[in-house]
């Protein structure tokens, strides 16, 4: 007989799976953001878990804005904010509201990569970590610094103070005559003109409104403050070359794409810059105006009554009947 074979399949290689993902992995040292398993595999949508990764790898006091997270994503504002309000829900993400000092209010934005945990965002800021003992602690001193027993009935001696160790020449100190500098005599320089604190509060008004009007002539360019705030220097320029707002307005919005693969901020700074300052319009010419000399005032020599002449004399009246009744 000849030898017995088998019909069964052979066993799988157990190393490799047989369907779905294989991970070529590579061990990073450096420029990596760790993430729970819990967040990058939650059931959702993508948007919110790639907003909290981009969030989670920036350093601390990056901006999050909901402007500033549209510059990075190809995505808009609707998405982008029902992003941070799931991750806000689900607490990943806490924004509060804070007062300055100076009486403004703004927005904190404190992120979690585990809802619940972290220090309380009121509370003192953590320190850093401490090195973990592994063994129990010990505390060596030296045989040298040991003091020996003393007697009780002997007296303990006062200990006198240690002279001071012998400094260098090049350790000493200097003295105050010599290295101290002698106060200027002349005039004391004029205080430099402070900047202002909130880039906003600088922007000429006229220029912001223009931009802010920008929304009526196309729903896209939908500005925001700080926006507007940046974008101001070049329209007041404009302004201050005789440009009229309706024609920046025109400059601003004639022959816009159908589609914006940015944000409207950085397609009105691209044209404000690339731009050449048109040439305002000349002013019109004045023209002679020939009005019309006005007659003076006379008195009728014949019934005294005020009448227009260039020269005196009598009234119409006086003058036809007169005239009558010589002919009569």
């Amino acid at each position: 007989m000849a030898d017995p074979q088998s019909n069964a399949r052979l066993r799988a290689d157990a190393g490799a799976p047989t369907s779905g993902v294989i991970h070529l992995r590579t061990r990073l040292t450096a420029d990596f953001t760790v993430i729970s398993n819990a967040l990058a595999q939650r059931r959702g949508s993508a948007v919110t878990i790639g907003v909290a990764a981009y969030i989670l790898s920036l350093p601390d006091g990056s901006p999050v804005s909901i402007a500033a997270l549209c510059e990075h994503f190809t995505e808009g504002e609707i998405l982008i904010s029902r992003a941070l309000k799931e991750l806000e829900q689900a607490g990943y993400l806490e924004r509060r509201r804070e007062r300055l000092p100076s009486g403004r209010i703004r927005t904190r934005t404190y992120v979690r990569d585990v809802p619940g945990s972290g220090p309380d965002p009121d509370g003192p800021p953590p320190g850093p970590p401490r090195p973990r003992r592994t063994g129990p602690r010990k505390r060596s001193v030296p045989a040298a610094a040991t003091p020996a027993p003393v007697p009780a009935s002997a007296p303990v001696p006062a200990s006198a103070p240690a002279p001071p160790p012998a400094r260098s020449e090049a350790e000493r100190p200097t003295p105050l005559t010599d290295a101290a500098p002698q106060p200027a005599t002349g005039p004391e320089p004029a205080a430099q003109p402070r900047e202002p604190a909130d880039p906003q509060a600088a922007a000429d008004p006229r220029a912001v409104a223009v931009l802010a009007a920008l929304r009526r002539a196309d729903p896209r360019l939908v500005l925001s403050a700080r926006e507007a705030a940046r974008l101001a220097p070049a329209v007041a320029q404009w302004l201050a070359a005789g440009v009229e707002e309706p024609q920046i307005t025109e400059l601003l919005t004639t022959g816009l794409p159908d589609r914006f693969h940015a944000r409207p901020a950085g397609i009105l700074a691209f044209r404000l810059r690339e731009t050449p300052l048109p040439t305002p319009p000349p002013p019109p010419a004045a023209h002679p105006v020939n009005r019309p000399v006005a007659v003076p005032f006379q008195t009728c020599d014949g019934c005294e009554r005020a009448f227009r002449a260039p020269v005196p004399g009598r009234c119409r009246d006086c003058r036809s009947g007169g005239g009558l009744r010589a002919a009569g």
